[in-house]
C-alpha cells in the first residue's frame, strides 16, 4: 500500500492547501494579505500571490 503525504515539501504553506482546509473563509484578512498586490501566478491551480512561497509552481507575472 502507497503511503500518502503532502504533494511537495512546503505544501502546507501554499494558497490551495489554505484554501481546501478552509482559510479564506476562517481568516480572510490573513488571506488577503498573502494575495493583495500579487506578482506571482500558480501554474498548477491559476492562484496569484504576492510572494512566490505561497505557490507550488510559481511563475512571476
Amino acid at each position: 500500500m502507497s503511503k500518502l503525504g503532502w504533494p511537495h515539501p512546503d505544501h502546507e504553506n501554499h494558497l490551495c492547501y489554505y484554501q481546501n482546509m478552509g482559510m479564506v473563509e476562517a481568516e480572510f484578512d490573513k488571506y488577503v494579505e498573502l494575495v493583495k498586490d500579487g506578482k506571482f501566478v500558480c501554474e498548477n491551480c491559476g492562484r496569484v500571490a504576492k510572494e512566490a512561497k505561497s505557490l507550488c509552481k510559481p511563475v512571476a507575472l
